[in-house]
């Protein structure tokens, strides 16, 4: 209740700021509507702000029993932040610049001149901010109502000189963070998706964890739709960090149902399940070698086991490995394993981003937690691509990072 109540006052000092800035815009309108946007704007946030102290209060019974209301307050939430923080940094700089002048003595008292009608400084940026805010805005909410579905195909083509020739051009196709707790009920919009990847017909499918957000319950009514996926040569799967039911205060011998009942739905959706261990994939009397792990992430679990995983396999063969966490390739892979390329997601883009391919132009405010966050990346001879992510968690949309669906084609140099 602590934590809680330290947020709902960072929450309300938030909304304070924000406020303080909305009524230097409706000083200038007549008094009844300058009532109207103040009672609004107090009634709607207020409404918001308890609900959310209300949900994270009983967390675990909104994600279970009421999820269709966690992710409709949550979005609505999300929302309404995105947009009074982008209010508040113009309603900042404003305030920034009042103080400057007040230290320096400085005064202007001049109204400023824009398009010939006279306006006062504050005023110009306020309405400056609240455009933006308008903006971003209806950017949040189309990436609520239709980006979270807005699945979008990334491929890479990439050569290794000891790729076996049996294997040339063979096509992966990686999926990852479906959290499948955060659909509900849109059957129709995921399988969407499914479609997609089976009309690349892919040789591979692989799995790079987090099916649930927390209990195995989560996936039983996805059975089928996934169950759909097709490959030539077999579907391969890791568990991720919230596969292990650590997130809702469940009991131990409830996670341990739940995580025993997530193993075998990852085998009813034949996906091969990989804990720790490695397996051969054969094709024309050649192999290579594909290895799982259980969830190891700095900074979150650190269960997997690469040693154990890599028992018994000889250094010669090509090595595709499954870790959900990218930072166990920056810990434990890269410049130190002879493994070819790693396969993660876990970081989702953080769903809200920058990219522009064209331009050379990738940022997400998850750079500030990991490094390496989203694509293909390479040091000496190991590679790491980290998928985006299928799903969305905490924020139910996506905006400017798209779902993914990855293309990797393995090429013989």
């Amino acid at each position: 209740m602590g934590r809680l109540l330290i947020i709902f006052i960072i929450l309300l000092l938030v909304d304070l700021y924000a406020y303080k800035g909305i009524t230097s815009f409706t000083a200038t309108l007549n008094d009844k509507w300058s009532r109207i946007i103040k009672f609004s704007y107090w009634i709607l946030n207020l409404i918001v702000l308890f609900q959310l102290m209300n949900i994270f209060s009983r967390f675990r019974t909104y994600t279970v029993e009421y999820p269709e209301a966690f992710r409709f307050w949550s979005g609505v939430f999300f929302v309404l932040l995105f947009t009074k923080l982008s209010f508040i940094v113009f309603h900042l700089f404003d305030d920034i610049v009042w103080v400057i002048r007040r230290i320096v003595s400085f005064f202007t008292t001049n109204d400023k001149t824009f398009g010939g009608k006279s306006i006062s400084r504050t005023t110009f940026i306020t309405q400056v901010g609240l455009g933006v805010s308008a903006l971003i805005f209806g950017a949040y909410s189309y990436g609520v109502l239709k980006g979270r579905y807005a699945y979008k195909i990334f491929k890479e083509k990439i050569k290794f000189s000891n790729l076996p020739s049996g294997f040339n051009g063979l096509k992966i196709v990686q999926i990852s963070d479906l959290h499948l707790g955060s659909f509900l009920k849109d059957f129709e919009e995921v399988s969407k998706g499914i479609t997609m990847i089976n009309d690349l017909k892919p040789d591979v499918i692989l799995f790079t964890g987090d099916m649930v957000n927390v209990h195995s319950d989560e996936a039983e009514p996805w059975i089928e739709i996934f169950s759909k996926l097709k490959a030539k040569y077999g579907k391969y799967s890791v568990f991720g960090n919230h596969d292990y039911c650590d997130y809702g205060n469940y009991p131990q011998e409830e996670r341990v149902k739940s995580i025993n009942r997530l193993k075998e739905i990852h085998q009813e959706m034949s996906f091969q399940l990989l804990e720790d261990e490695h397996t051969f994939l054969e094709i024309n009397n050649q192999e290579i070698a594909i290895i799982g792990m259980h969830n190891w992430g700095k900074g979150f679990h650190e269960i997997g086991n690469l040693e154990n995983a890599l028992q018994g396999l000889d250094d010669s063969y090509f090595k595709i490995l499954l870790s959900h966490d990218p930072t166990l390739w920056e810990e434990k892979v890269k410049g130190k394993k002879n493994i070819d390329i790693t396969f993660s997601g876990h970081t989702h883009g953080m769903q809200m981003g920058v990219e522009i391919p064209s331009l050379n132009i990738k940022w997400s405010p998850i750079k500030l937690r990991y490094k390496r966050w989203a694509g293909l990346y390479k040091f000496a001879q190991n590679y790491i691509y980290i998928n985006r992510g299928y799903g969305f968690l905490g924020f139910p949309g996506r905006l400017g990072i798209s779902p993914e669906i990855t293309l990797i084609t393995l090429v013989s140099k």
